[in-house]
């Protein structure tokens, strides 16, 4: 190599492309953190108008190029899981912002203790519009033992404690993640406001073709030298995590990522890492997946019940072509349950019509590998696409310690008949043995959780060790309303990070959270009404067997926008049709 070429190899295309947005950014970077609520607010209407008008553009692109074919209802995921989230999460901040004034938000918030003694805050619903369009779904946030009614507000937006003109602010890189389209935006949206940080993204190399929507919807805050999006391959983005105007990071994506940004790779990391001296020491939060468990609890179920329920595991599995950080990993199931078989019947119908293609970069490596490592793989035939594998997780710890991204899953059987005992038991070996600590789901008929008590069912909620915890529903419910707090169980360490470090979204801006939990209606409307359940809502427009999805979506992100009574007949329409 001459020294012409080999000075421009070591001076990449996009390295004067970086060092400018680094350069407005650290310019930039005191005047985002001293703007006013009032400003922020008039930023935030901005960015709705903005996101907008490249919506309908973003979710077709994004259907497109994850080979969904034109017209699929499928392509509804890609409007709830990108402008509608996003929306949602801008809807969120403003409600917030508006309010910040002696921290007001919080006294409309129902709080009450749980049996632990901590508190639990309910941020759904939150307003008349989300008992409707989320009928029968709640949602609380679990604050972590100590913090209570009367020292809430410490807890709370801490960020805006500081007078705005005394603020100083700082450069963050968010790495953005490439499966689900709202991850990046809402991480860039929590360094913002949550954090007073601006922000550099660096888009994911799989979903980089979004770069320009990104552009447009984010523009407001690039014009204000309050972000930089720019593309990039793994290279790039080691760069800039060692770049010293850098001064905090997020990354939503893999362990091994994390890892090698932290301690370095190979012999290098190795010694790191046993000295105890990370390569970069600046502050680094992250989401990084798990082995997610999905617990089904023996109860009294119906024919209609065991094939909604086999809808909804699939969905947990297959949603986004099973390209999920809160995937249904491991199915745990009880082993005497008379109706278990007919359950697994209908759930492997269900994976069977999922005929999406494995889109993800490598997807059919880590199929082979996940084959590889059973004795037994059964394989359900899914037309052109990979056949989904399932097979018991007893073949090995891999299964345990390795989160699958593609369309395969294990089995784990726990044999004790009583519906109590049997959730107990299931929760001690997730706890113990699977890696990862983001989302866990509970599929629990509401007689069981009668028998066993509502008392004592929530001390067995509280030992389960997950940042999302869903009852009856499935955790990435808890992604998409963006007024969770988003991560994994508090505790993880640089040294063993698991599933990450501190939190994302949390419009509400709660600090020292513990967990989400969720619940989700047990059948859907009409069935949930005819069976005493209070709830509207039908079959839900994230379920992969919902045939209306795609109009639904569309018409909920317009919804988020504008909301109006006047909208809501068509998406009740198209809902009861789904």
């Amino acid at each position: 190599m001459n020294k012409a070429t080999k000075a421009v190899a070591d001076h990449p295309v996009w390295m004067d492309e970086y060092e400018e947005a680094l350069s407005a950014l650290d310019a930039g970077k005191d005047k985002w953190a001293q703007t006013t609520n009032a400003e922020r607010l008039q930023i935030l209407q901005e960015l709705k108008d903005a996101l907008m008008k490249v919506a309908q553009g973003w979710a077709d692109t994004a259907a497109r190029k994850k080979l969904i074919p034109e017209g699929a209802a499928i392509a509804g995921e890609e409007w709830i899981s990108g402008p509608y989230a996003l929306m949602s999460g801008l809807n969120g901040y403003m409600h917030s912002i508006a309010a910040m004034e002696g921290k007001s938000f919080l006294k409309h918030l129902h709080m009450r203790q749980t049996g632990t003694g901590q508190t639990a805050i309910q941020v759904l619903p939150h307003s008349i519009w989300e008992h409707l369009l989320l009928s029968g779904i709640k949602a609380e946030v679990w604050m972590q033992k100590g913090i209570n009614p009367g020292n809430l507000d410490k807890h709370t937006a801490i960020h805006y404690d500081t007078p705005p003109k005394d603020r100083k602010g700082k450069v963050s890189l968010v790495l953005g993640a490439g499966n689900i389209n709202a991850i990046a935006p809402l991480d860039v949206l929590q360094k913002l406001f949550n954090e007073n940080q601006v922000t550099i993204l660096k888009m994911n190399p799989v979903n980089d073709y979004l770069t320009d929507y990104f552009k447009i919807a984010m523009k407001p805050l690039i014009d204000r030298d309050a972000l930089r999006i720019v593309k990039g391959d793994g290279a790039a983005g080691a760069w800039l995590t060692a770049h010293p105007v850098i001064e905090e990071m997020h990354i939503t994506g893999a362990s091994a990522t994390h890892d090698a940004i932290v301690w370095g790779v190979g012999e290098e990391g190795a010694a790191n890492r046993k000295a105890g001296t990370p390569k970069n020491t600046k502050r680094f939060t992250s989401e990084l997946g798990a082995v997610c468990p999905v617990i089904v609890v023996p109860g009294p179920w119906s024919k209609a019940d065991l094939q909604f329920q086999a809808e909804h595991v699939a969905t947990m599995k297959m949603h986004n072509s099973g390209f999920n950080c809160v995937a249904c990993q491991v199915l745990v199931l009880p082993k005497a349950w008379d109706k278990r078989d007919a359950f697994m019947t209908n759930l492997k119908a269900e994976l069977s019509g999922s005929t999406r293609h494995a889109y993800y970069p490598g997807a059919h490596d880590r199929l082979k590998l996940f084959e590889s490592n059973t004795k037994a793989a059964e394989k359900v035939h899914r037309g052109e696409a990979p056949a989904c594998i399932i097979n018991e997780v007893g073949d090995g710890d891999w299964f345990r310690n390795n989160e699958i991204f593609a369309p395969a899953l294990s089995v784990h059987t726990v044999n004790d008949p009583d519906p109590e005992t049997y959730l107990v038991e299931a929760i001690n070996w997730a706890n113990d043995h699977l890696y990862g600590t983001l989302g866990a789901n509970i599929i629990i008929h509401p007689r069981t959780i009668r028998q066993i008590g509502k008392k004592r069912f929530e001390e067995i909620i509280a030992d389960f060790r997950y940042g999302t915890i869903a009852i009856n529903g499935w955790t990435g419910i808890g992604f998409l309303v963006t007024a969770c707090p988003w991560g994994a169980f508090p505790g993880h360490t640089l040294e063993d990070v698991q599933s990450g470090i501190g939190t994302a979204h949390n419009t509400f801006m709660f600090e020292d959270t513990e967990r989400v939990v969720l619940q989700q209606p047990w059948r859907p409307f009409p069935r949930g009404i005819l069976s005493g359940q209070f709830t509207l809502l039908p079959k839900p427009p994230w379920f992969i067997t919902n045939r209306r999805q795609h109009q639904v979506g569309r018409l909920l992100t317009a919804f988020q926008y504008k909301p109006s009574w006047f909208k809501l007949p068509a998406i009740f329409y198209h809902a009861l049709l789904g």
